[in-house]
């Protein structure tokens, strides 16, 4: 199942907002740095429990599913004969041999 966050994903956001949290000092007008960071660190760890929660790997339960796929095609494809006819000089088939 594909899920639009991934784990790369989840890690890097927790990541940037535990730094804008304790790494930064500065104070933006009319922006809560601290606030920010809290919400890019509570979105990736919910991407980070989705991925894992859709993983097919880590579910319990039976093997995973086989998926087939068959593609229609054309009409089957023919292939030309090439035949190759020797003629050989000589006297034909059941002829009396040539005099001596």
């Amino acid at each position: 199942m594909y899920t639009p966050f991934g784990l790369g994903v989840g890690l890097i956001l927790v990541t940037v907002g535990a730094i804008l949290v304790w790494g930064v000092q500065a104070d933006a007008e009319g922006v809560d740095v601290d606030a920010v960071g809290v919400i890019l660190m509570v979105v990736g760890a919910v991407s980070l429990l989705l991925s894992l929660l859709f993983w097919e790997r880590w579910r319990a339960g039976p093997a995973p599913v086989r998926r087939e796929r068959y593609v229609e095609e054309g009409p089957p494809r023919t292939y030309a004969r090439r035949e190759t006819i020797v003629e050989e000089d000589g006297p034909p088939a059941g002829a009396p041999p040539p005099p001596a």
